[in-house]
């Protein structure tokens, strides 16, 4: 079997480990020897090649296994949760100053509460509710420190960003926030990481000097020394938008831009020194030198796993290089894709691993095929699209979006930014020249001049529905035959294969039927209620303490992955940013055709008891606030929350906001018999505020779901109100447990599909 395929086989069982829900029992890789054994004697046929793949895949499987559990044996004891710890330890990499304070990755070098076990690595927040928010640590200090920590847990919705995920791969084992500010110690040890993260924090606030003021001097910083805090999330959306998000950072494609000039100046100088190029052959020199340049760049990128991966992959091709193996650069792609798969078993995690890989790949494809032919002017633009097309079923699976301007915007800001624009900002790094920083940002300044007018362009971003396999696998396939070479007939067909990606979704309730899906959005609210042909969104989801807010980062991705591009309708059951947070950007993104609220937001309708609207068969109809409660001074802003009830033909769920005895008196009084319901979203998150006997009584649901953050600083569910639906005899689901819950209220049964149960993976917490 051909190496190239044994190394894919290796990184695919790597990767396959990585979606399973629990690791496998180790004891089954005693069976490798002898299925290697079994291998040699095997003749060499094609029943020989296809065990020889097959050991290579559970060869990753089992290695990937094994590093994995070391990995999860380094974790936080239950018993130490939630308490109290005093440790020192060294900041890794740049802290990153918040609206509110910081947050930095520590390295726990001593812990000081007796009997207490802490991770090596663990993540850390300081938060001040009043006043100045203190300064953050700089890189590499030490520090004594007092913590309180819990293991990571993140939100878990279908096709969205796994937080627990992105932690696990960077060694980060426990999450917590500093009690009070942070003390300098001596007790940690020299080391060469932390002198790099102080050059690299010294080098991060000289440039912000030279460059305060500057509209883009967040970019330049980011290129520099890898640090994307001051980057505003206007550009954020405008690098999205264009698809050229991958080159505002230290990123694989600048690591090998840089690599691949010094090499070509070096290998160009080389030869035209005759006497070094005796000692030392010319290619072999600038290999080194193009090594040691990116070695470099990926120091004062903090190694970080992007530019750490990019720095495997060019030791791949210096040594293939140096032992004269690149006639086939295949074989040293998939070389590289080992290499980094054996260093970081997490790889696969990573979209970035599958999105260089797949460029790289797509590029050697297409040369073959069609761009080794033509001149630079025609091949470079050819280049872009034939990557901007091979990812696209990729970027559709990963984020939900593909910018049709990408490959226009890279053809001009790859040379802008990766050519010209780094190399002057690395040297504006590492030379105290201010002008050398100036000139960095007019490069910038002039790549974003050409990025905002791309983005002016109608329909810049197409937004799509997360594909199916099969759908994924025919794109593919269609990119595979459009990137062919020209002579092969029918390329055409590619198009055709491509097709179902752009078709709607298929799965919807049949009409006089809906479901519900509860986002797990941590402790706030954000519901969707889907008909056969509308979509309501009640609640938009919090504001968190980092500045973020759900809306965009939590709530929209969803929508997108649903294939939802536009909302028929919003209700914002009251103003608390638990529930009103993410607002704003679920309106820029989804463009709701009408508002309903209590509170009295621009564009909104106030929501009364009374107002009944009927969409496909399914009936809603606002229960409260009655329209003359908001002529009453001093009414609570939680009672007055729109409560909303959905009927269909198979069942009814009640939304309840945020209501507490007040809004469920007045509930019983007016709405009586109309509040039974079979499924309730428990108002107020569970507190023991609501949720009165009476009311639940009345309701007498089958299921009652709480959206609630898990340990959050409420309480949030209150025992007693968890005992009450129990007595009630009504089902529990809750997100912090559960993760996002869907529900489709057609039919007889009432199935719940949980998303923490149906996609678990095995570095998740059980959400306790």
């Amino acid at each position: 079997m051909p190496l190239r395929l044994l190394i894919l086989s290796f990184v695919a069982g790597a990767a396959w480990l990585q979606t399973r829900p629990e690791l496998p029992d180790p004891r089954w890789l005693w069976l490798l020897p002898g299925g290697w054994a079994l291998a040699g004697l095997l003749p060499d046929a094609w029943p020989r090649r296809l065990l020889v793949g097959l050991l290579a895949g559970a060869l990753g499987f089992g290695y990937a296994g094994w590093r994995a559990e070391r990995r999860l044996a380094d974790e936080l004891p239950a018993a130490w949760q939630g308490r109290d710890v005093a440790l020192v330890g060294r900041v890794a990499g740049l802290p990153e100053a918040t609206p509110r304070g910081w947050r930095l990755v520590l390295d726990v070098e001593r812990v000081d509460s007796p009997g207490a076990r802490v991770p090596a690595r663990i993540q850390l927040s300081r938060y001040a509710f009043a006043g100045a928010p203190e300064p953050a640590p700089r890189g590499g200090a030490c520090l004594a420190l007092s913590v309180r920590l819990n293991r990571p847990h993140g939100n878990v919705n279908p096709g969205g960003f796994d937080y627990e995920a992105w932690l696990f791969e960077r060694g980060i084992r426990a999450v917590g926030y500093a009690l009070a500010p942070a003390r300098a110690s001596a007790a940690c040890p020299a080391s060469a990481a932390a002198l790099v993260d102080g050059w690299r924090q010294a080098l991060r606030d000289r440039l912000a000097g030279e460059l305060a003021g500057r509209p883009y001097a967040g970019v330049v910083v980011a290129l520099a020394v890898g640090d994307q805090e001051a980057i505003p999330d206007a550009q954020w959306t405008l690098f999205r938008r264009t698809g050229v998000t991958h080159l505002m950072s230290i990123s694989g494609l600048h690591v090998t831009l840089l690599a691949g000039l010094v090499y070509a100046l070096v290998n160009l100088a080389w030869r035209r020194l005759p006497g070094l190029a005796v000692r030392l052959a010319a290619g072999r020199a600038a290999s080194l030198a193009g090594l040691a340049t990116a070695a470099l760049y990926v120091a004062l990128a903090g190694f970080g796993l992007p530019a750490q991966r990019t720095l495997y992959m060019l030791a791949a091709a210096a040594v293939a290089l140096w032992l004269g193996r690149t006639d086939s650069p295949s074989r040293v792609l998939a070389a590289a894709a080992g290499v980094v798969v054996a260093i970081d078993p997490w790889a696969a995690l990573a979209p970035g691993f599958w999105l260089s890989f797949g460029a790289v790949a797509a590029l050697m494809y297409a040369a073959a095929g069609r761009l080794r032919r033509r001149s630079f002017w025609t091949a470079w633009p050819a280049a872009q699209w034939a990557v901007s097309l091979a990812l696209a079923p990729a970027l559709l699976v990963l984020f939900h979006e593909v910018s049709l301007v990408a490959p226009l915007a890279n053809a001009v800001a790859i040379p802008l930014i990766g050519l010209l624009a780094v190399p002057v900002i690395l040297a504006a790094a590492l030379l105290p020249v201010p002008f050398l920083a100036t000139l960095g940002h007019g490069l910038v300044a002039a790549a974003m001049a050409a990025l905002d007018w791309l983005a002016g362009l109608p329909q810049p971003v197409w937004h799509g529905a997360t594909p199916t396999w099969p759908a994924l696998l025919l794109a593919l396939l269609g990119v595979a035959v459009l990137l062919a070479p020209r002579g092969l007939p029918g390329r055409w067909l590619g198009l055709l294969l491509c097709l179902p990606l752009l078709a709607p979704r298929l799965d919807h309730p049949v009409p006089g039927s809906y479901w519900v899906d509860v986002i797990d959005v941590g402790q706030g609210l954000a519901v969707l209620v889907r008909t056969a042909g509308h979509v309501l969104l009640y609640d938009a989801g919090p504001r968190y303490a980092s500045g973020e807010d759900a809306g965009a980062r939590v709530v929209a991705p969803f929508l997108f992955g649903q294939g939802i591009g536009r909302l028929d309708g919003m209700v914002v059951s009251h103003d608390d940013a638990d529930h009103s947070g993410g607002m704003a950007a679920l309106l820029a993104s989804h463009a709701p055709a009408w508002r309903l609220s209590s509170a009295p937001l621009p564009g909104a309708r106030r929501c009364a008891a009374g107002q009944v609207w009927q969409w496909d068969g399914v009936r809603f109809e606002v229960l409260h606030p009655p329209a003359r409660y908001y002529a009453q001074p001093g009414f609570p802003d939680n009672d007055l929350s729109c409560v909303v009830r959905v009927a269909g033909r198979d069942g009814s769920t009640l939304l309840t906001g945020d209501i507490g005895r007040l809004g469920e008196l007045s509930l019983l009084e007016l709405a009586g018999d109309r509040l039974r319901s079979d499924v309730l979203v428990v108002a107020h998150h569970g507190s023991g505020g609501s949720s009165m006997a009476p009311f639940v009584e009345a309701v007498a649901p089958r299921l009652a779901v709480f959206s609630v953050g898990l340990r959050n600083r409420f309480g949030h569910p209150d025992a007693a109100v968890l005992a009450r639906f129990r007595a009630a005899g009504a089902a529990i689901a809750r997100t912090d447990r559960d993760g996002a819950l869907h529900l489709a209220v057609a039919g007889r049964g009432l199935p719940v599909r949980a998303a923490r149960v149906a996609d678990r993976r095995y570095w998740q917490a059980d959400g306790t």
